[in-house]
């Protein structure tokens, strides 16, 4: 038979498939203002999804009508909105880019769209990947923002086999809104802020590997201050 824990660990998935932003605003949200009222003193503070960015790079190939019609359809199926195509800003002849130079696309979720997209990305999508082990915390960014890439587009359910001619990726970024008081504006609340929601939206975090012999956020600071003191010294040195 199933324990406690695990019917309560069903209707937290259950919940969010049925709507995510509902559950942030009625589940996650209030439990941490109770039991976090130390890091989150007033609804404002509390850690909260801005919008996701999905960006592809063709390069060259981007000159390729027919190839650039193509991404424009996969992203059109798997988000839900036309791309912006991204262009060079100006010309680079060692790799033969000329400014103005269609080179990939780019769209922005907010909204309902973004929380749909969530939805699919986490209960969906990553189970499609083959050996997925989670993902590496270490791909938090100074900001508290979270980027990571997708190899192929076929792990999304829209895309079909038959239609795919090359394997294409994407790079994803989810962005948090930075509404934390100044006293706790450094890069290490940012990244704890954007952990804590992750976890509570089921994000698949991977944390073992490079800090999982870390107990506390204080031994890590303490090592990346060590690491900081033994620059400094071999660059006085040099």
């Amino acid at each position: 038979m199933l324990n406690q824990h695990s019917l309560e660990e069903i209707a937290e998935i259950h919940r969010l498939l049925e709507d995510i932003k509902k559950e942030y605003e009625e589940g996650i949200k209030p439990i941490l203002l109770k039991n976090s009222p130390n890091l989150f003193d007033n609804p404002h503070t509390v850690p909260k999804l801005k919008k996701i960015q999905i960006n592809r790079g063709l390069g060259l190939a981007a000159q390729n009508t027919n190839i650039l019609k193509k991404s424009i359809e996969e992203f059109v199926k798997i988000t839900g909105q036309k791309p912006l195509i991204t262009k060079s800003k100006k010309a680079i002849a060692g790799f033969k880019i000329r400014e103005d130079m269609e080179l990939g696309l780019n769209v922005t979720l907010r909204g309902e769209k973004m929380y749909s997209f969530l939805t699919k990305l986490i209960f969906f999508t990553f189970a499609q990947i083959r050996d997925f082990r989670g993902l590496s915390l270490r791909s938090f960014d100074k900001a508290g923002n979270y980027t990571f890439g997708l190899k192929e587009q076929l792990i999304f359910p829209e895309i079909n086999y038959e239609d795919v001619d090359q394997s294409q990726g994407f790079t994803i970024t989810l962005v948090l809104e930075n509404t934390a008081p100044k006293y706790r504006s450094t890069t290490m609340d940012r990244i704890l802020n954007g952990m804590i929601l992750f976890k509570f939206l089921r994000f698949p975090l991977n944390d073992s590997g490079y800090y999982d012999k870390y107990s506390s956020f204080s031994e890590i600071n303490r090592a990346w201050d060590k690491k900081r003191h033994l620059k400094r010294k071999r660059w006085s040195q040099e």
